[in-house]
């Protein structure tokens, strides 16, 4: 078998055995993907296993992205932390404020001698985990943006054109309005509310989520949300559900099963739905573009990456490093991030992976596909669009998502709403940053 490691950890003697026998070194790996993406994540480390002798990666679901968070926060405290642990992005702040939790995957990478080069990273997604200095932090290894998803076969029996314009919101209003006389019941639903129609409305229309870059420049940042584009995009959204034009599934991912299961017509959720959009939907589905407002800031400017990173965790022997940095170098490997990419819908993390995945065809028989890289990369990012680097966002994101219900159910107009969200979070900002 092909070795991507050095330096083998001799374990056996010689006495008990006519060849020296090794003993691997076992990486511990803990991420929070089920379903399909942990089928693809499972072969991942298998073939990594099996592509040499000196290290065993054993990767373990420890739950969703907020619990594998606590649960490598946990384990950190008590001496028992993995060596990698998944961290969704919202995470990031609160994992760079970890110090002497973590070591720099650059870091990582470089003392171990393996092929490492930041600059070969998609610069909008690498930028989001490098700090100040250009240090590259951890390894995005799950990058999504949101997209708008099209079941086609629901707008034909609609009778609507199923290749009509939904560029712009305006577009998707009056085919709302459509949907909703042909007696659908579900014309539009969503996932991760926050994610996509707070954080990334913002940046697609270049106007600030947060001060301070976003976060970017300081943890004392204060949040500005409540702006005059957030709160008429929210408002209308309310309309939308009083007038049930737009269904409200929950707030993680529970609207994918609807729309998976043909109910829902148009679904704005992250492009890593394709893997099981592909795999479960009985119609005949797009990808589009998410749509903006036309006329409302410098839109589209740019959508912001959404999923989870790897941290490398201290703590470890150093000789752990090595296997470390050998597994992150395969994950970035083109072949694998290019298959990952196409599997997925997740964006290949290198401009190669990329570049290989235009090259072999597959955006050209698998028409859409695209879409969330030319989104993701059709403007130079903005202080405004470079993504929302937050303390306590996890908890943050609960409290929009309390306040965002009262909007859908009718109980509180856009601008209170967002007015409360953006004061109760600053709260827990100031706190982070006392703290910090």
């Amino acid at each position: 078998m092909r070795n991507l490691a050095t330096g083998a950890v001799i374990a056996g003697s010689t006495l008990l055995t006519p060849l020296a026998s090794y003993a691997q070194t076992e990486i511990e790996f803990w991420h929070a993907f089920t379903g399909r993406l942990g089928e693809l994540v499972a072969a991942q480390v298998e073939d990594f296993n099996a592509s040499q002798d000196d290290y065993a990666v054993n990767a373990a679901y420890k739950g969703n992205y907020s619990e594998t968070l606590n649960a490598g926060i946990a384990a950190f405290r008590a001496g028992e932390q993995p060596h990698i642990l998944m961290v969704f992005e919202v995470g990031t702040a609160t994992m760079m404020s970890a110090e002497g939790a973590v070591r720099p995957v650059g870091e990582v990478m470089n003392a171990s001698g393996a092929e490492f080069d930041a600059d070969s990273y998609i610069g909008a997604v690498k930028g989001y985990y490098t700090n100040t200095e250009g240090e590259m932090l951890s390894l995005p290894f799950n990058s999504s943006t949101p997209v708008l998803w099209v079941n086609r076969d629901m707008l034909e029996e609609a009778g609507i054109d199923p290749d009509v314009d939904l560029t712009t919101w305006q577009k998707v209003g009056d085919v709302l309005d459509q949907l909703k006389d042909a007696g659908v019941d579900c014309p539009l639903t969503t996932a991760w509310q926050s994610w996509i129609h707070l954080e990334n409305l913002s940046a697609y229309h270049d106007v600030p989520f947060a001060t301070k870059d976003n976060g970017f420049g300081g943890t004392d940042t204060e949040l500005v949300f409540n702006g005059e584009a957030q709160v008429a995009h929210i408002a209308q959204l309310g309309e939308w559900a009083q007038d049930g034009k737009f269904f409200y599934a929950g707030r993680r991912n529970e609207g994918g099963a609807n729309f998976r299961g043909g109910e829902c017509a148009l679904f704005t959720e992250s492009s890593a739905g394709y893997a099981g959009i592909q795999a479960e939907a009985e119609f005949d589905f797009d990808v589009r573009p998410l749509p903006y407002w036309e006329g409302v800031g410098n839109a589209p400017q740019n959508t912001i990456i959404g999923g989870a990173s790897l941290w490398v965790m201290e703590g470890h022997e150093e000789e752990d490093y090595e296997g470390v940095a050998e597994f992150m170098a395969y994950l970035s490997s083109t072949p694998v991030q290019a298959q990952w990419h196409q599997d997925t819908g997740y964006l290949p993390i290198t401009n190669a992976a990329a570049d290989a995945t235009r090259e072999s065809g597959f955006y050209d028989e698998n028409p859409g596909t695209e879409t969330a890289v030319t989104q993701m990369t059709q403007n130079e990012p903005t202080a405004n669009s470079k993504g929302v680097r937050l303390g306590s966002y996890d908890q943050i994101r609960g409290i929009i998502d309390e306040e965002l219900e009262a909007v859908w159910s009718g109980d509180k107009d856009a601008q209170a709403a967002l007015d409360n969200a953006v004061e109760r979070g600053n709260q827990l900002l100031r706190r982070f940053e006392r703290a910090n």
